[in-house]
């Protein structure tokens, strides 16, 4: 049967000193499947838009602020991760340069900057912690992860680097 995920960007917007990141915490809604997590900002690809301009979409979207500079970290394949099992696929960016002042909230929840260095100790997603370090390495190379999902657990990871 043929791979088709839905398309998705995941963007990690960085303070003007690469200190802080800003995160979203999933705190807003009752029936989130990410309720309670942090996460950093992104969604559904739309049909007419090529990664870079979805991911600017959904930035100004969800925290109000215009990406003037940005760079691809890297993808990942999520197999099983959706809510019924979905598979994803995310282009994973980190925003090094933005304009405007982020919302303090949206939708979805609270948007917080916080410390690069203690994103660790945050509630996130069990496989967020096998990639995070990876957007914020000093490698130039991009990485590309599978990380299957079932029952909302994660499965396994495995990465490589070109």
């Amino acid at each position: 049967m043929p791979y088709t995920p839905i398309l998705a960007t995941l963007g990690y917007v960085l303070s003007p000193d690469r200190r802080r990141v800003l995160l979203v915490h999933r705190n807003a809604r009752a029936d989130d499947q990410h309720l309670g997590k942090y996460n950093g900002l992104g969604g559904k690809l739309e049909a007419d838009e090529d990664i870079v301009a979805g991911m600017r979409r959904e930035i100004m979207e969800e925290a109000g602020i215009h990406c003037d500079g940005l760079s691809l970290r890297g993808t990942i394949s999520w197999p099983g991760f959706g809510k019924a099992g979905e598979d994803w696929f995310g282009f994973v960016f980190v925003v090094t340069a933005y304009s405007g002042e982020a919302f303090a909230e949206n939708d979805e929840g609270t948007l917080e900057w916080v410390d690069v260095d203690a994103i660790g100790a945050l509630p996130l997603w069990e496989g967020d912690r096998h990639f995070l370090p990876l957007v914020f390495d000093d490698d130039p190379r991009p990485f590309h992860g599978v990380m299957p999902y079932r029952d909302g657990r994660l499965v396994s990871w495995t990465c490589s680097r070109l």
